[in-house]
C-alpha cells in the first residue's frame, strides 16, 4: 500500500494570554466534560465535515461536551473577528472553536481555526493548515489534537491509525484480514485478502511498518509488512513457530517469541544485522514481550511460577522478576508510552478484563467491564487504551476503548468483527 503523502503546514499560532480557567485536569478520576461550541466552519462546504469530525473526536475523549449546534445564538460570519462572548455564555459554552475552509487557486485546501475562552474573553489558539482536499479528515484530527493539548496540557491522539484483524465471512469459512483504519474507525483498508490466518499486528515507531504473525504456507511465522510498498517479509527463517512480535522504541529491533519443543522463549532480533539474542531460558512459556519507552526494560508474561503472570527484565535479559501478585491470571502486558503504567489482560471468575498497574506491580486496578476483554494497546499519549471484546457466548468480537480511569468506555465501529488492535504513534 502506498504511503499517503500529505502537504500539511501549520503556518502560525496566535496565542493570546488570557484566563487559565479554560482547562481540564486529566488526572482527576471524575471529570465533568467541558461544554464547548464548534459551529460548522465557514467557506468551503468541506468545512461542515471538518467541524463534525472535530466535534466527534472531542466528545469521544470523554473530556468535552460539544453543544448542539441548534442551541447557538450567534452565527459565525468571520473568524478574524472576536465573537460576542455573552451570546455563548447564554448557552453555557466555556470554549468556542471557529473555523474557515477555503479552496486555493493551486487546488489545495486552506483551513484556519481559532479557539476562544468564553469566560476569559480571549483567543487561546489559532492555527492554519494547507493540504490536498482529500485529506480534510486528517486536518480535522490535527485540529482536535491541538485543542485537546491546549486545554488539557497533554498531547492529543486523534491523528493516529489502528492496525487490527478484521474477521468476516460464513461461520464455517471465516477469514481474518490484516487491516488499518483511522483512530475513529474511518477509512478502513484491508492489507491482506484472508487467504491465511493473521494475528497480533504491531506498528513500528514511524507507523510505516507492521510486524505480525501469519500462517502463510501453513507455517506460523513473524512477518513484516511495509505500508509504503506493500511488501511482506518473513522475519528470520526459524525452524519452529515465532509469534507475538513487538518493535523496540527506536524501531531497530523486534522482540518476539520462539517456540521449541513445547517451550517458548523470548528473543530479540536486530533488524539491521538480522542477528538475534535469546533473553529467557526458563523451562516454561515466556511470551508477549513489550519494551519500556526508554528501551531499557521489557515486560512479558510467563507461567514459570505455576500460573500466567507478568514479569519484567532488563533489555538484555537480566534481572527477571515477577510483578503481578493479585488474584487470577495476568497476561499480554504492554508498557505505557509514558512509562508510568503497564496494561494487561486479567483473567478470573470466568471473565477477562483490562487492567493497569505500575511497573513495580503496585496500584493494580481493572478498568474495563466486558465479559471477555483482552489484548490492550495504548494511545501514544498514554491516556487511553483499545482492546478486543468478545461478546458473551462467543457472538463475535469488537474493538473498544477506555481511558485510564475506567470511566469512558466506548465501542470503535469497524467493518465486521474485529480484534487485536494496535495503536500507531502520532502520524508524522
Amino acid at each position: 500500500m502506498k504511503k499517503i503523502a500529505l502537504a500539511l503546514a501549520a503556518l502560525f499560532a496566535l496565542t493570546v494570554p488570557g484566563s487559565a480557567a479554560l482547562q481540564v485536569d486529566v488526572n482527576q478520576g471524575n471529570i465533568q466534560p467541558l461544554p464547548i461550541a464548534i459551529p460548522d466552519f465557514i467557506g468551503d462546504p468541506q468545512g461542515a465535515n471538518i467541524a463534525k469530525v472535530v466535534r466527534a473526536d472531542l466528545e469521544r475523549s470523554g473530556l468535552f461536551k460539544p453543544l448542539d449546534p441548534k442551541s447557538y445564538v450567534e452565527q459565525i460570519k468571520s473568524i478574524n473577528a472576536a465573537p460576542t462572548f455573552a451570546n455563548w455564555r447564554v448557552i453555557n459554552a466555556q470554549g468556542l472553536v471557529t473555523g474557515q475552509a477555503q479552496a486555493q487557486s493551486d487546488g489545495r485546501l486552506r483551513v484556519d481555526f481559532r479557539l476562544w475562552d468564553i469566560y476569559g474573553e480571549s483567543q487561546m489558539l489559532g492555527l492554519q493548515y494547507f493540504t490536498q482536499p482529500e485529506n480534510w479528515r486528517r486536518i480535522a484530527h490535527l485540529i482536535s489534537d491541538a485543542i485537546y493539548e491546549r486545554i488539557t496540557g497533554e498531547k492529543g491522539y486523534f491523528d493516529t491509525r489502528i492496525v487490527f484483524i478484521s474477521e468476516g465471512g460464513p461461520a464455517k469459512n471465516r477469514k481474518k484480514k490484516l487491516a488499518v483504519m483511522d483512530e475513529d474507525g474511518a477509512n478502513p483498508i484491508f492489507l491482506t485478502r484472508g487467504d491465511y490466518l493473521v494475528l497480533t499486528p504491531r506498528f513500528n515507531p514511524t507507523a510505516q511498518m507492521i510486524a505480525y504473525m501469519s500462517y502463510i504456507n501453513g507455517k506460523p511465522r513473524v512477518y513484516l509488512f511495509d505500508l509504503e510498498s506493500g511488501r511482506q517479509e518473513m522475519l528470520g527463517n526459524f525452524p519452529n513457530m515465532t509469534f507475538s512480535p513487538r518493535f523496540s522504541p527506536d524501531g531497530n529491533k523486534v522482540a518476539m517469541t520462539l517456540e521449541n519443543g513445547g517451550n517458548s522463549d523470548i528473543y530479540v532480533m536486530d533488524l539491521r544485522t538480522r542477528s538475534y539474542t535469546r533473553l529467557t531460558t526458563d523451562p516454561s512459556i515466556d511470551t508477549s514481550p513489550s519494551f519500556s519507552p526508554d528501551g531499557k526494560q521489557i515486560c512479558f508474561e510467563s507461567d514459570r511460577g505455576g500460573s500466567q503472570q507478568i514479569y519484567v527484565m532488563n533489555a538484555d535479559g537480566s534481572n527477571q522478576h515477577r510483578i503481578s501478585f493479585g488474584s487470577g491470571k495476568n497476561g499480554t502486558p504492554v508498557w505505557s508510552p509514558r512509562g508510568d503504567m503497564i496494561a494487561f489482560t486479567k483473567q478470573g471468575g470466568g471473565a477477562f478484563h483490562i487492567g493497569v498497574m505500575r511497573p513495580d506491580g503496585s496500584g493494580e486496578r481493572v478498568i474495563s467491564n466486558g465479559w471477555e476483554d483482552e489484548g490492550p494497546t495504548w494511545a501514544p499519549n498514554g491516556r487511553v487504551l483499545m482492546y478486543s471484546r468478545t461478546l458473551q457466548g462467543g457472538r463475535g468480537s469488537q474493538i473498544w476503548s477506555v481511558d485510564v480511569t475506567g470511566r469512558n468506555e466506548r465501542r470503535v465501529i469497524t467493518p465486521g468483527d474485529a480484534s487485536d488492535p494496535a495503536w500507531s504513534p502520532l502520524i508524522q
